[in-house]
């Protein structure tokens, strides 16, 4: 098929995909949207909980392998939609639901992308398109169940929404959960103990804490915190307040690294609800960014977390739409985006593949 071809079944595809739901966890029946179309290109592929993965025709081992990856996973949709989330449709250019942009735009613009290089011989890498699950809830049966079945990746293209543009860094995320003790008491008596007041000072530390180490492309460390709960009724002092700690690690720390520190340092006792999502990053010099470049993209650091989280290799942030349309009302993709992302898609690894 050509290119023009590829990309008006792309556009059908993504419109079967939002018109079926796919929260985190419930992605069966889009999952079998994506085998259709695997089935009606002949292409082989194999299937895991809800995730699909294929190899192109003309596998070679010792080639590196290079991973085209984007997820099929929605979150449910706000209570400001005044659309039907579940309803595709055109509209001044704008293709409507829930999804559209976060990352169904990237995942059908990918897989027409690994579908016109599937039967090409002689490429410089092997390929392999993963259409993930449960990306949205960092699921245990999303891309990071998949990655014992695949051999060793050397570089990957992460389908989410950046304008087409090279996000060539992603900071990574730790959440904490912090506690500050106290004594317990009736409200009327005095307490120099006093949990409540004793986080005034915790929570003025976590403000002005600053991590030493600032990114090029991804700048500081971000620490914020996001909740805060105590108490149960007004005449009681209570034992403990509790607090969350949302943390966005540069490329410069380890999760590992930023949860050693706050464990010497904090004012509190904090503790890690994972230290799985990394921060990630290519290099400026590889031959994907470099290509990107040549294309007139730019280059940039996302603070927003990804699959890009689960992979240990090399990794590109790259595809349709943009990220401030992500989880809102009304979410939509410009149709003129995914023709333009398709196209950008197989000129870039045109000249990465085919080098």
């Amino acid at each position: 098929m050509t290119i023009k071809q590829l990309t008006q079944e792309a556009i059908e595809l993504l419109k079967s995909l939002i018109s079926t739901q796919s929260f985190s966890s419930e992605e069966d029946k889009t999952a079998a949207l994506i085998e259709a179309w695997f089935k009606r290109y002949n292409i082989p592929f194999k299937r895991e909980n809800n995730n699909i993965w294929a190899f192109n025709e003309d596998y070679s081992e010792g080639k590196p392998l290079l991973l085209l990856n984007s997820h099929h996973d929605t979150v449910k949709p706000n209570t400001a939609y005044t659309k039907d989330p579940f309803h595709p449709h055109v509209e001044d250019g704008k293709l409507f639901g829930l999804g559209s942009n976060d990352a169904g735009g990237c995942l059908v613009s990918l897989i027409a992308t690994f579908t016109y290089f599937y039967h090409q011989k002689n490429l410089k890498y092997n390929i392999v398109i993963v259409a993930s699950a449960e990306e949205e809830s960092s699921g245990p049966n999303g891309l990071n169940s998949v990655l014992k079945h695949l051999p060793e990746i050397e570089v990957a293209i992460v389908g989410e929404p950046t304008l087409m543009n090279l996000a060539i860094a992603e900071k990574g995320l730790v959440v904490f959960d912090g506690s500050v003790k106290g004594t317990p008491s009736h409200a009327a008596h005095p307490n120099d103990d006093n949990a409540i007041y004793k986080t005034i000072e915790v929570l003025q530390w976590f403000k002005d804490y600053k991590f030493e180490k600032v990114s090029e492309v991804l700048g500081p460390v971000k620490m914020t915190v996001t909740q805060i709960e105590a108490g149960n009724q007004h005449n009681v002092v209570p034992a403990e307040v509790k607090l969350v700690i949302d943390v966005r690690v540069n490329d410069k720390y380890s999760n590992q690294e930023v949860y050693d520190t706050l464990k010497e340092l904090a004012p509190c006792e904090v503790t890690p609800r994972s230290l799985r999502l990394n921060s990630s990053a290519i290099p400026k010099d590889h031959a994907l960014v470099k290509a990107g470049i040549e294309l007139g993209r730019e280059t940039y650091g996302s603070p927003t977390l990804s699959d890009q989280a689960t992979l240990s290799c090399a990794s590109l942030k790259l595809g349709p739409g943009d990220s401030t349309r992500s989880h809102s009302a009304n979410e939509f993709i410009y149709v003129h985006e995914i023709e333009e992302g398709i196209d950008l898609y197989i000129k870039l690894l045109g000249k990465v593949l085919n080098n």
